[in-house]
């Protein structure tokens, strides 16, 4: 059985999804689009990624960005937890541990139609 969360638990809740909302508004439809495509990448490359693994090939994004972005996708079903962590190798978390990801069966079939088809020789 679940414990139900306090008012002050829901509340809190609310305003973290109204936090990530606005940042992922603020955000240009290209770096959703880089954020997106990398996820795809790592996730038809590798049984699992992290934050760790993206900021290592994005660009400089705006704060809070990845992480709101990463919530997105996993709301939407595209990646789904491994119940798994990593230390973040992000200087400004100071090496709190953070999610590890694999695509979902839905991020998959995405990830995979969207793939670079070879041309034909």
């Amino acid at each position: 059985m679940t414990r139900k969360l306090t008012t002050a638990e829901r509340l809190a809740s609310v305003d973290k999804d109204e936090r990530l909302t606005d940042i992922v508004e603020r955000a240009s439809s290209w770096d959703r689009f880089l954020v997106q495509q990398a996820v795809y990448a790592f996730g038809l490359t590798r049984d699992t990624f992290s934050a760790n693994d993206l900021r290592d090939v994005l660009p400089e994004l705006s704060h809070g960005f990845l992480g709101a972005a990463i919530n997105g996708l996993r709301q939407g079903g595209v990646i789904e937890h491994t119940k798994q962590y990593v230390p973040s190798t992000s200087p400004a978390t100071h090496g709190h541990p953070i999610a590890v990801w694999r695509l979902s069966v839905k991020g998959l079939v995405i990830a995979e139609a969207r793939r670079p088809r070879k041309a034909a020789a």
